[in-house]
């Protein structure tokens, strides 16, 4: 009995203990009775981060494949992520590689890569977000493999439904959540840099609350019959209708994301799309449940752009609606980020995307420094917020605060004191630096008058980053090369040293006029007579001194990236600019007409690859200027854009492919959508009822919609608009400029019942002009006077995912009147009526 009485207590220790140090206070987060999560210390939970998959699936496999060392890669993309100043991680971790059918734990190569990387993030004072259930096979976007998981056996809806695959999610959860990592010592219940868990990602429940509530609960109760005290999420933001049946189950919190321009367009979407952002709107942010439930996010993108101004007005508007943990899906192993082939709508990485990681950057900032359910209202109005500033126009995102100063694209914002930045982070020219190359440097004070500065070798983006993408299709080069650095800080002053401190640099010098040459690496820089006491041994917050990783320079030969003009008035100039890629500087670089005697004319380098020249007038005559691109080096001449040694004035040269200019009379119509030309970039919700259809007349195309009913929403209630989307700010060209001149708006279009439209102009900041035209049975042209349109309603388009989200966009106020010099985007509408049907061939302004 005595034994049993020690066994009795020693039990009862084990799980007061759980959730606890060793002095007795709680390492666990707990979370309020308002829905706030808070750190030991009680503070408020803020974290921001990434998701990141190298342990399992794609982008295990493409590591075997590629024969690197996937534990030393997991080393460099967590040094990017300290340098990024991620504090959150998280990912779906895919249980159909780990566990047998029945749940049972399988210790092997995937388990310990994943271990392995926790404990090199928890190195980097990282917390994290652990979904164990992932429920999806483990191909993607390849095909998958014959894996021993339950998922494998019964599939995500079975998994939801069926009591055999039930007791085998619990019986993994059990085991998961005790499993000891073997490089901390410490289970995963216990330890204190995890916080939280989700049970399963993206679940999609079809059955009644009852049923859905006994489901969430046995998940929560497996968890925590390991003596987790840690909160237990589920996602909520799916099924929105069973909230009631969620937040019954014991969660402490639900989960969220956010796709807020779609998933998988198949090219770069154009156009403003901080309307897009502007509003993260939960339709049971009313519930109690939700009110006293903690809010992350666990996944978000604005998938298929390529941009760097968009992602702080997300985490604003995360933080306007009270979440306080955010994990962007997903950062690209570097390994692999060349071809981008786990998940092509997305796309993010340090080397390869410096702009767009910076934006990442600026937004872990936002969550630190933005209070929770802060509110700045609606665009424009909130694009300055606090420190922070998001700018479509400039391609800008930017914080400005009395010590720190990032920014992703050249800015003239003045620093209110330079002589007290400690940190700069930053991509092109500033106040404080300029530089001509295309990665990303970070600028950090050690002390009075020494600094560490880091440089990131150029990433030049070579193709569609978001198309159908190989591994045998590279996307994205790397370069190495050397820039004049000038680096304007009172606390250097003019004759500052530098001296290259990671592996292989040898740099030694100092600097002339604040100006000096950097390749790719780490340096100190310090202030003249300045005594210098730090090595690259050193640390600095989460970093070394001296780490430093980059690929080795990709390009393999020049790339030439350039698109002509479509569309030019004739008798003015045209003005042409390409990026020339090298290892070294062209000889020279030269447009050729392709017309009888042309001359060639010299293009001359404006900064770094890029290039221009103008087109006198007086050369730029109707019809068609068509030309060739070429680029001298060492190696001779080659012709663009067939990209082939030889020029055109060669007598073996065969080559006919050129670049080509439309050039038009200056009264002519102005295109703002024609069908046969946009119809594959149009943004609009899925539907079997839309097609590109060829019209009776040669080369003309119809965008054609016949519907008997308006789709679906989220909620499974019928659309009430139903509305399409084309940018044409790049389409129009060299003749946005004339836009004033034009007074009418020409449909050309009919439809077999009588069709009211609704044909809607949307500006570069956000504000939007429309009207209606009936469309009769006679395919003819319906004129509108500029001068009619009226103030309408703005679309989000692309829709967002999870699809609750705001259809309509509200500005912080409304536009009286139109700038058609500002238009970039129509809108084309439909709604109030039985049926639907119009042909559209074409939009266009007259005069």
């Amino acid at each position: 009995m005595k034994h049993i009485y020690l066994m009795i207590i020693a039990v009862m220790l084990v799980h007061t203990s759980q959730g606890q140090n060793s002095t007795g206070s709680r390492t666990d987060v707990t979370v309020d009775a308002n829905g706030i999560m808070h750190w030991p210390d009680q503070t408020e939970v803020q974290g921001f981060g990434v998701n990141y998959t190298v342990p399992f699936a794609h982008a295990y496999r493409t590591a075997m494949r590629q024969g690197v060392d996937i534990k030393a890669e997991i080393d460099k993309d967590v040094y990017h992520f300290a340098r990024l100043g991620f504090d959150a991680y998280r990912v779906h971790v895919w249980d159909t590689e780990i566990c047998d059918s029945l749940g049972n734990l399988i210790e092997n190569e995937h388990l310990e890569l994943f271990d392995y990387m926790l404990m090199k993030m928890k190195e980097r004072n990282m917390k994290f977000l652990i979904t164990p259930i992932a429920f999806w096979d483990n191909g993607w976007p390849e095909p998958a493999e014959k894996t021993p998981g339950f998922a494998n056996k019964y599939g995500k809806e079975d998994c939801l439904t069926n009591p055999d695959a039930i007791e085998a999610q619990a019986n993994y959860l059990y085991q998961f959540l005790n499993h000891v990592n073997p490089y901390t010592g410490v289970a995963y219940k216990d330890d204190p840099d995890i916080v939280a868990f989700e049970v399963s990602n993206e679940p999609h429940h079809d059955e009644s609350i009852e049923k859905v509530t006994a489901f969430v609960s046995k998940m929560v109760q497996a968890m925590k019959k390991t003596g987790c005290q840690k909160p237990i999420f589920y996602n909520v933001s799916h099924s929105i209708h069973l909230e009631d049946a969620y937040y019954a189950a014991g969660i402490d919190g639900g989960t969220f994301q956010w796709y807020p321009t779609g998933l998988g367009s198949g090219e770069e979407i154009g156009g403003n799309l901080l309307p897009n952002v502007d509003n993260y709107d939960i339709p049971f942010k009313a519930h109690e449940g939700f009110k006293k439930g903690a809010k992350v996010v666990y996944e978000f993108d604005a998938a298929d752009v390529g941009r760097s101004y968009i992602y702080p007005a997300m985490a604003r508007s995360f933080r306007t609606a009270g979440i306080q943990w955010a994990t962007h899906f997903a950062y690209d192993p570097t390994y692999m980020a060349a071809n981008n082939t786990e998940y092509d709508t997305h796309y993010m990485n340090l080397v390869y995307a410096p702009q767009k990681a910076l934006s990442l950057k600026i937004c872990s900032e936002v969550f630190h420094q933005v209070p929770v359910y802060a509110d700045y209202g609606a665009y424009p109005a909130n694009a300055s917020f606090e420190a922070f500033r998001v700018s479509y126009e400039e391609d800008l995102a930017e914080m400005v605060t009395e010590d720190k100063f990032y920014y992703t694209n050249h800015t003239s914002t003045l620093p209110s004191n330079t002589k007290k930045l400690k940190e700069i982070a930053g991509f092109g020219n500033s106040a404080v630096v300029q530089y001509e190359g295309r990665g990303a440097y970070f600028l950090d004070q050690l002390e009075k008058g020494v600094w560490r500065l880091e440089v990131m070798p150029d990433a030049v983006w070579i193709d569609n980053l978001f198309g159908t993408n190989s591994p045998d299709k590279k996307l994205a080069d790397i370069v190495w090369n050397t820039w004049p650095m000038t680096v304007q800080l009172p606390d250097l002053g003019k004759d500052f040293s530098i001296q290259g401190i990671n592996t292989g640099n040898a740099v030694s010098g100092k600097a002339e006029g604040q100006t000096v040459a950097v390749s790719p690496g780490t340096y100190l820089i310090s202030r003249k007579g300045k005594a210098v006491k730090w090595s690259a041994a050193d640390t600095y917050k989460n970093i070394r001194l001296g780490e430093y990783t980059a690929p080795a320079t990709t390009l393999e030969e020049t790339v030439v990236l350039h698109s002509a003009t479509q569309e030019v008035t004739a008798g003015t100039a045209l003005e042409i600019e390409a990026e020339v890629v090298s290892a070294s500087a062209p000889a020279s670089v030269k447009i050729l007409p392709n017309t009888w005697g042309a001359k060639t004319y010299d293009m001359q380098r404006t900064a770094g690859y890029s290039y221009a020249v103008t087109v006198p007038a007086e050369a730029v005559k109707a019809g068609y200027f068509s030309y060739y691109l070429l680029v001298e080096t060492e190696e001779g001449t080659k012709t663009y854009p067939a990209g082939v040694m030889g020029a055109p004035k060669d007598w073996d040269f065969y080559q006919e492919a050129t670049y080509t200019t439309r050039v038009v009379g200056e009264d002519s119509d102005l295109y703002l959508f024609d069908a046969a030309r946009d119809f594959e970039e149009l943004n609009w919700v899925w539907s079997s009822d839309v097609a590109l259809l060829p019209s009776a007349e040669p080369a003309k195309s119809t965008l054609t919609l016949d519907m008997e009913q308006l789709p679906t929403n989220e909620d499974k209630s019928l659309m009430t608009d139903y509305s399409v989307r084309s940018y044409f700010g790049d389409v129009i060209g060299a003749r946005a400029a004339a836009l004033a001149g034009y007074t009418k708006l020409v449909l050309r279009g009919s439809s077999q019942r009588d069709t009211p439209v609704t044909v809607t102009l949307i500006g570069e900041d956000g504000s939007s002009f429309g009207a209606t035209v009936t469309l009769g049975a006679e395919a003819k042209d319906y004129r509108l006077a500029l001068a009619d349109l009226k103030p309408t309603q703005l679309v989000t388009l692309p829709r967002p995912y999870p699809g609750f989200l705001p259809y309509y966009f509200e500005r912080s106020a409304v536009v009286e009147q139109l700038d058609i010099s500002r238009v970039e985007s129509i809108q084309i509408s439909i709604g109030g009526q039985e049926t639907y049907q119009y042909s559209i061939e074409s939009i266009r302004l007259t005069k």
